[in-house]
């Protein structure tokens, strides 16, 4: 088995491959958001234990039931994590397929769709998240349904439905993009 040769870039084309780093400090940024959104968790768990466990009445949460606190805060909760799992997806893939290997082959943590991602399965995979973070907005906004206009409960469904259009037509695009790839492959 023989091994690939470098090929010896050019100085314009050294400059123009090499510019992809200029992406790393974006996700080490994400990383950082992400950081931030532990800490909202447990934020918002804190919240969860201290009305609930610990019996201490949130100001201004009024005329809600215990049962819609609880839930609106456990929806809450779900968001964090989606919206987390989210950037774990844009900063691993993203970092995966525009700037560098990280080399996790026979890693026994790997992701598992890492091993066939590609920006095509990246965005339909985000897009996927969105629909499921938008689902999760608009399952509290129908908890609380009572306490809003209905001219912002349409335009939240509408901008749902518009996530779920721009999903299947991304979904689409990549079938027909790629013919010869059987469903599920992704």
């Amino acid at each position: 088995m023989t091994t690939p040769q470098k090929s010896r870039l050019g100085p314009l084309s050294y400059l123009i491959f090499s510019s992809r780093w200029l992406q790393l400090p974006l996700y080490l940024g994400l990383i950082a958001a992400q950081a931030i959104y532990v800490v909202q968790f447990v934020r918002e768990l804190w919240h969860l234990v201290d009305t609930t466990l610990l019996g201490h009445v949130v100001e201004g949460a009024g005329a809600e039931s215990a049962e819609t606190t609880i839930m609106l805060t456990v929806l809450g909760l779900i968001d964090v994590v989606m919206i987390s799992n989210l950037l774990v997806m844009v900063i691993v893939g993203g970092y995966e397929t525009f700037v560098s290997r990280l080399k996790l082959e026979g890693h026994p943590d790997q992701p598992e769709w890492l091993s066939h991602v590609n920006a095509t399965v990246l965005k339909v995979k985000l897009a996927m998240a969105i629909i499921g973070i938008s689902s999760i907005h608009l399952l509290a906004t129908f908890i609380k349904a009572d306490t809003l206009n209905a001219e912002t409960i349409k335009w939240q469904v509408l901008l749902h439905l518009a996530f779920v259009v721009s999903a299947l037509a991304l979904a689409f695009i990549d079938r027909i993009m790629q013919p010869g790839e059987k469903a599920g492959a992704h």
